[in-house]
């Protein structure tokens, strides 16, 4: 059997695309993470400091206006704050495991909710139900799902999105982890979405889970794997 064509996906390097740094110190992060036998207290512990990760480097991407404030000496500081308008979006469920981190971040923002589901036979993606803020599409959305596989789910919920008037350029999709063949459906289809991630598998296998891959995401987090 030919081995399936596994896309390039270094022309989104940058771009469309932003990887963590592939420092030591994320790479013994995944280590635990990917552990099939790493108990699940320390899979959410671990897996909890990646996510801090993304999401300042997600909020690294958004918009910032000037600030002046007095420092303690009376000197002035010519700072930034983040430009109003900022919400969240998590896929349920398993993008739920990134919403305690956002609000450490960000306090009292405003978080929707997507629910998509993946026939586990067809592997299609399939709407189920939204909940988002009236005035989405004035906003800044950080989309949170931490695996994207196939890109169908990812795609499913910026469709929503943009359905609802958020220019691509104000949505940042933050992700654990990913693959080339996913990179390429989203970056190919909104080319102006950022995607931020931890890491980038080498390919799907016939069923299509990453390999090497992590499991299931929602399962092992939420302790409902088998």
């Amino acid at each position: 059997m030919t081995a399936p064509t596994v896309p390039p996906i270094e022309k989104y390097l940058g771009t469309s695309l932003h990887l963590l740094p592939q420092t030591a110190q994320l790479r013994a992060l995944h280590t635990v993470i990917r552990d099939r036998d790493a108990p699940r207290e320390d899979f959410v512990r671990y897996a909890r400091r990646v996510i801090r990760m993304l999401i300042e480097a997600g909020m690294d991407l958004l918009p910032f206006e000037p600030c002046e404030v007095r420092t303690p000496t009376g000197a002035a500081y010519q700072g930034l704050r983040f430009a109003s308008g900022l919400c969240g979006v998590t896929v349920v469920r398993a993008g739920e495991s990134m919403e305690g981190e956002l609000r450490d971040v960000c306090p009292g923002i405003r978080i929707g909710k997507i629910l998509i589901q993946r026939d586990e036979t067809t592997k299609e993606a399939r709407l189920y139900y939204t909940a988002l803020p009236a005035d989405i599409a004035r906003r800044h959305v950080l989309l949170l799902d931490p695996v994207m596989a196939t890109g169908g789910t990812a795609l499913s919920a910026l469709k929503v999105l943009r359905d609802l008037g958020v220019p691509e350029e104000n949505i940042v999709f933050v992700n654990f982890i990913t693959v080339p063949e996913g990179v390429a459906a989203v970056c190919e289809r909104y080319p102006r979405v950022r995607i931020v991630t931890s890491a980038v598998e080498e390919r799907l296998n016939e069923d299509a889970w990453m390999l090497p891959g992590i499991g299931d995401f929602g399962d092992r987090w939420f302790g409902t794997d088998a």
